[in-house]
């Protein structure tokens, strides 16, 4: 008899962050530039994506690693915007990092820290009660790793994951999506130039870039969503692959937009939607997101009417 799978959602933030905003008029070199609205707001690719699925009201647990001062004043701003986290504490500081946004030509800057290093031991003991928790449901493991950290870890906890039943879905980059690849996860999702640099070519149209996806899901990948920033995204799934143009909003800010995306696609493949339902539900987020400042996320209450504005195309690839 086949084991019933669940559709309880995990997810993994090893190298968590605080994320803080400034908006400037305009940076000059070797000038100081003032900030009239500086923002602080919880990050990290996984304390995102808990943090949306909450707003769409689903219920997810979420595993993370926190140090020092700053790891408190993490602790602090999630208590109210995550339930069901899990702290894996560590000597150092957890990591801030900052975006730069200058007004007068609406260009973004990101300034990424690499965090604070975690003991082998650690690491341990919070990937496996966080596949423990994940068991036969979506284990969603993102974001980078600290110093040290072994570029294979994510593609252990897809085997694992998948030993147990699960479905892995992983949101990385460079050699850590290569590993992660090889060992066949439920869903994995790059933007345009991750994809690109992990195939070493470049993708120049939507025929191009869904072709890539299809050999990528070909060899062992459920379905590959492929984000596109402003153009929209593809998914390519066994039955077909399709593809949606970004919704027509004001753009603030793109911090967390993929995340976003992330928690839609895992919240719709969970409530038993067809891979065009979560590629609808991961636009609608996404949209959702790039609409406020900071690392603030879509408000619930937008995403039905955003769902509706999806227009899928079906690419036959």
């Amino acid at each position: 008899m086949t084991e019933t799978r669940s559709n309880t959602i995990t997810t993994l933030c090893l190298n968590p962050a605080l994320d803080v905003t400034y908006h400037v008029n305009k940076l000059i070199p070797e000038q100081k530039s003032r900030s009239d609205s500086a923002r602080h707001d919880p990050g990290g690719n996984g304390i995102n994506i808990g943090r949306a699925l909450k707003r769409m009201q689903i219920d997810a647990h979420t595993f993370c690693v926190v140090a020092g001062s700053i790891g408190q004043l993490l602790q602090d701003l999630l208590q109210h915007q995550l339930d069901n986290v899990y702290y894996e504490h560590v000597s150092g500081e957890t990591r801030i990092n900052s975006t730069i946004i200058e007004v007068d030509t609406h260009k973004q800057y990101q300034i990424t820290d690499a965090g604070t290093e975690i003991p082998p031991a650690q690491i341990t003991k919070v990937v496996t009660d966080f596949v423990n928790q994940t068991a036969n449901g979506f284990g969603i493991i993102t974001g980078s790793c600290q110093p040290k950290t072994p570029t294979t870890l994510y593609a252990d906890l897809v085997e694992q994951i998948n030993h147990a039943g699960g479905r892995a879905v992983v949101d990385s980059h460079g050699d850590t999506l290569k590993h992660a690849i090889k060992a066949k996860p439920f869903l994995i999702k790059p933007n345009l130039y991750e994809l690109e640099t992990i195939l070493e070519c470049t993708l120049a149209s939507i025929t191009d870039i869904a072709n890539a996806a299809r050999m990528i899901q070909q060899n062992g990948v459920t379905h590959v969503c492929v984000s596109l920033s402003e153009q929209g995204a593809i998914i390519v799934s066994p039955e077909n692959s399709y593809y949606a143009k970004a919704l027509d909003v004001e753009v603030n800010t793109t911090v967390g937009a993929g995340d976003s995306m992330v928690a839609g696609l895992v919240a719709g493949f969970s409530l038993e939607k067809s891979s065009q339902d979560a590629l609808r539900y991961g636009i609608a987020c996404g949209a959702g997101t790039v609409m406020h400042p900071g690392t603030e996320l879509f408000s619930g209450h937008e995403l039905a009417e955003f769902r509706q504005q999806v227009v899928i195309e079906t690419l036959d690839i």
